[in-house]
């Protein structure tokens, strides 16, 4: 699997598409984003009302909460302006980065809205100007002391490429109870791989000061591997190589590119790859029921175990597509939101979210 290739969330505005089935994740950034504005008012303070300043959200996906961590980004730095009375905001320049199959005409078509809008609004937020950067973020992305501040949420759990791994990991598709250890060995060495490497381009890109806010999907401590949504897929496919509709060794062959860390192995790489002091470091919770605001005549209970399965699949169908062809989508889905829905009925999953606040080092 060439992650470069097939890693990306489904576009367009349709059913599916991640812009319709993303509420989950924007709740993640609200959450989140006292930590948000804390580093900007510290970056905006420590510059001494700069006349510009540049951003990059890395991993931006498409759909509305890549507008809306630009107007967070926007209300941020308006506040501490205004705070610190200053009369003249700071023109900004937002890099929008993803992989180059993700879907920016999406994003494109609504940025003149959203510039119109704050001009019509006349508000007193800053002039924002845009720029879509296709590419790895496992690579650089911009010039040399180029960006004052960096933010990506729910983008650098996903690894630059599947595990190598030297045995098979039978039966799933990520870290389970039945991994073999080596599996797992491979899983985390990937992942320290993959985030020095991120922090080691980074630092390069950032002015010395620079500020970055990364918010990834984790977990509570070194000893909870799983992942309670990986699993539950690995329920579906398996049962579909019972039946004979997915060959064993196409499910053998298939694990997802992804690693959600604990908070201690995000400070040990920083600390290890040196360029950055750790600002805040902290752990959230959201409930894995609050994927939805539309009920559609259903229950709210019943609504949110639905949506669950909608929201799981506007992220991995492409990999699964990729990996298992097209035929198998509507077949893997159904079954895999009717796990979801009977595992929610009894239990209340949480989705773990570890938040880094970052400064580049002088």
């Amino acid at each position: 699997m060439d992650v470069s290739q097939v890693l990306q969330m489904n576009g367009g505005d349709g059913h599916y598409s991640y812009s319709k089935n993303s509420h989950l994740q924007k709740m993640v950034i609200a959450i989140t984003k006292p930590i948000l504005e804390d580093a900007l008012t510290n970056l905006y303070c420590a510059m001494n009302s700069p006349k510009t300043l540049i951003m990059a959200d890395l991993g931006c996906s498409s759909g509305p909460n890549t507008l809306f961590v630009a107007m967070e980004l926007l209300k941020s730095l308006n506040k501490t302006r205004l705070k610190l009375g200053q009369e003249m905001s700071p023109e900004i320049q937002i890099y929008l980065n993803d992989l180059p199959h993700n879907d920016f005409n999406n994003i494109f078509l609504k940025v003149s809205k959203f510039q119109n809008k704050l001009t019509e609004s006349n508000s007193s937020l800053p002039p924002c100007y845009f720029s879509g950067v296709p590419g790895s973020f496992y690579t650089r992305l911009f010039l040399p002391k180029s960006i004052h501040f960096v933010y990506s949420s729910y983008s650098v759990q996903w690894l630059s490429q599947v595990p190598e791994m030297v045995m098979t990991n039978k039966e799933n598709v990520y870290i389970s109870a039945t991994s073999p250890p080596s599996v797992i060995r491979a899983y985390h060495e990937q992942f320290q791989r993959d985030f020095s490497t991120f922090l080691k381009c980074r630092a390069q890109e950032l002015v010395s000061g620079g500020r970055m806010v990364l918010t990834t999907q984790g977990r509570r401590s070194d000893d909870s591997l799983y992942c309670y949504v990986w699993d539950l897929l690995a329920i579906a496919l398996n049962d579909m190589v019972i039946e004979g509709l997915i060959k064993e060794e196409k499910m053998d062959s298939f694990n997802i590119p992804q690693y959600s860390p604990c908070a201690k192995e995000i400070r040990d790489e920083v600390e290890k790859e040196g360029s950055f002091t750790v600002d805040r470091l902290e752990v959230s919770e959201v409930n894995w029921g609050a994927s939805t605001d539309d009920y559609f005549g259903l229950s709210e209970n019943d609504a949110h175990r639905s949506n669950m399965g909608k929201c799981m699949r506007a992220v991995v169908e492409p990999l699964i597509k990729s990996h298992f062809g097209e035929s198998i989508i509507e077949e893997v889905f159904t079954r895999y939101t009717n796990i979801i829905m009977n595992c929610m009925s009894k239990e209340n999953a949480k989705l773990v979210s570890v938040t880094v606040s970052l400064i580049r080092k002088w």
